[in-house]
């Protein structure tokens, strides 16, 4: 396994990192034991963020008071808008991870670079943390890229955190190189893109061509764990036959369709929007019956009643027409459960 130095961080971690956002899902038994054998496993940076629910405080009992701390990086996120709401949303992430200090603190999900002398005063407070030792490295996370080149070209940042998959176009591929010439860590969200790529020895092997890219896969269940451990010490080389994989892949894929990252929700009329708009991929990519049952046909049911308020396509980082993804994935969906297409 290659490592990663997070350009001017000095943080160099394996190239394979954990994305604690799904531990929220799972008990804090079963959070605070995938965590632990992460890091057993060979795993050293953990990302979470304050609005993970409980994520944190797993973090902070699986590595808080055993004197594991020193020997990983924790990074986590502020979706605060205020200075005020900045400094609680830092002073309860040190409580919950049981830390006296952050690695690596990131703006989340930003809607701009955070400047000095901008108005806001949100950078100032990173400043104020720094100088005061609770955060080491200063980071921002986005999902629209013409944010993430402000983030890059702005100077101020040591990490940027990004969408970043095969499924990737050039601009983003063009966002990576920059980070690299800029000496600023690149940390890679959604490398399985929301669980549309089911092929994660594929996935492991197009990031092992970016150097300076980590990958911090979602891990939920043990099995996951179990899979991207293994490539600690065989981990996929990018070849001829993994490149028509992606290519494939990437013809099925590539385009305007949901990443589920659930920031559209909650919709008005209970419509599971995360889902639901891309429930036609998921149909085609994993064992259909999960996806047709009597549950799903109820949920699906639920798009004509849609209120074309646009609050959906307003919360989506992706700029996409939801409502139009709703409404192309329902009739799909009809086709499929008549008979009329075959998956």
């Amino acid at each position: 396994m290659k490592t990663v130095t997070l350009g001017s961080t000095g943080i160099t971690t394996p190239q394979n990192a954990f994305g604690a956002l799904p531990v929220q899902r799972v008990s804090i038994e079963d959070g605070v034991r995938l965590l632990r054998r992460a890091f057993d496993g060979g795993m050293t940076y953990f990302d979470t963020a304050r609005a993970y629910t409980d994520s944190e405080e797993k973090l902070g009992l699986a590595f808080g008071t055993n004197g594991l701390r020193d020997q990983l990086f924790i990074a986590t996120k502020t979706g605060s808008k205020t200075p005020e709401e900045f400094r609680e949303h830092l002073d309860t992430s040190l409580r919950m991870l049981k830390t006296d200090h952050i690695d690596v603190y990131q703006f989340h999900m930003a809607d701009q670079a955070y400047a000095p002398g901008d108005g806001t005063g949100m950078y100032e407070c990173m400043l104020e943390a720094k100088q005061a030792g609770k955060i080491l490295h200063i980071g921002i996370t986005a999902h629209k890229i013409g944010v993430a080149f402000d983030a890059v070209n702005s100077g101020l940042y040591e990490t940027l955190q990004f969408p970043f998959s095969y499924l990737a176009g050039p601009r983003e591929v063009e966002l990576v190189n920059l980070c690299k010439e800029k000496n600023m860590g690149f940390v890679c969200m959604k490398g399985l893109s929301g669980g549309l790529i089911t092929n994660s020895a594929a996935a492991m092997a197009f990031m092992t061509q970016f150097d300076n890219a980590l990958p911090i896969w979602g891990i939920q269940r043990e099995r996951e764990l179990d899979e991207f451990l293994s490539y600690m010490d065989n981990t996929p080389e990018w070849n001829d036959e993994y490149a028509a994989f992606v290519e494939a892949d990437r013809a099925e894929l590539a385009g305007d369709f949901c990443r589920g990252c659930g920031y559209c929700e909650p919709c008005p009329a209970g419509i599971i929007i995360h889902q639901c708009a891309r429930i036609g991929l998921m149909v085609r990519r994993a064992p259909s019956a999960a996806w047709l049952n009597d549950y799903w046909q109820a949920e699906m049911a639920k798009i004509p009643n849609c209120l074309h308020c646009n609050n959906c396509s307003s919360h989506c980082p992706y700029e996409l027409d939801t409502p139009t993804l709703l409404q192309k994935n329902y009739e799909d969906y009809q086709r499929i459960l008549a008979g009329e297409v075959t998956v």
